[in-house]
């Protein structure tokens, strides 16, 4: 993967989805029919930094409470997945980043 600050990189969609000098990839789905669905996009911002996009559908219970209580589980797994995340990127004492 080529990290250059101009031009796009081995993993850009280079299309409509580049634009504004930011580099979008092509959206990476999992998707399970009827029960939620997850959308990943690599993006690099104009200033050279780099993020990953997530959209996350999940169908929800019928009832208030229900609904209620898987939102409250899929924050707090968001809050996990995103705390993960943002520790592995942590340069590491002794390594190189």
């Amino acid at each position: 993967m080529t990290r250059r600050a101009a031009g796009h990189t081995g993993w850009c969609g280079r299309d409509h989805r580049c634009n504004l000098g930011e580099h979008r990839s092509e959206e990476i789905v999992v998707d399970l029919a009827g029960r939620g669905r997850a959308v990943l996009v690599r993006v690099r911002t104009a200033a050279g930094r780099e993020h990953a996009e997530v959209r996350v559908r999940v169908a929800l219970a019928p009832g208030e409470v229900a609904a209620r209580r898987q939102l409250a589980g899929l924050l707090g797994d968001l809050r996990h997945a995103v705390t993960r995340a943002a520790l592995a990127a942590r340069p590491r004492p002794g390594r190189a980043a």
